[in-house]
């Protein structure tokens, strides 16, 4: 039995305003968007490529604003993926390279944080 992890939650003070940075300046893409009642909002974003989604929501986490970190997202070039972000307005980290992968880093409005990492080629 496969067991995928396909959902993340990204706990945020206003929804409308994250959806439009990971929209807009990420790259994201909108899957969902749906008031289930007045106080229950669910949006979900897709990486592009990715088979994992997040979702942003309210009144359906518990988690404090910006106390996701750490989330990942794999690319071919990091290089190339840091320009795209600055080119968004999406303020990184240098390109910090590793043994085990080179990596930029990000935050969202509410101080969720990200990695992207390129694997170390394995030639």
């Amino acid at each position: 039995m496969d067991w995928k992890i396909e959902l993340v939650t990204l706990p945020v003070t206003d929804v409308d305003r994250a959806k439009a940075f990971y929209v807009q300046q990420v790259g994201f893409h909108a899957d969902h968007d749906h008031q289930v009642s007045e106080t229950m909002r669910f949006v979900q974003l897709t990486p592009p490529g990715s088979a994992c989604s997040v979702m942003l929501s309210t009144g359906i986490t518990e988690m404090p604003p910006g106390s996701q970190k750490g989330l990942q997202v794999v690319v071919e070039d990091v290089a190339a993926a840091r320009l795209e972000l600055i080119d968004r307005g999406v303020p990184t980290s240098e390109v910090d390279v590793q043994p085990w992968g080179s990596f930029v880093t990000f935050s969202d409005p509410d101080g969720n944080t990200w990695a992207v990492q390129q694997p170390p080629s394995r030639g």
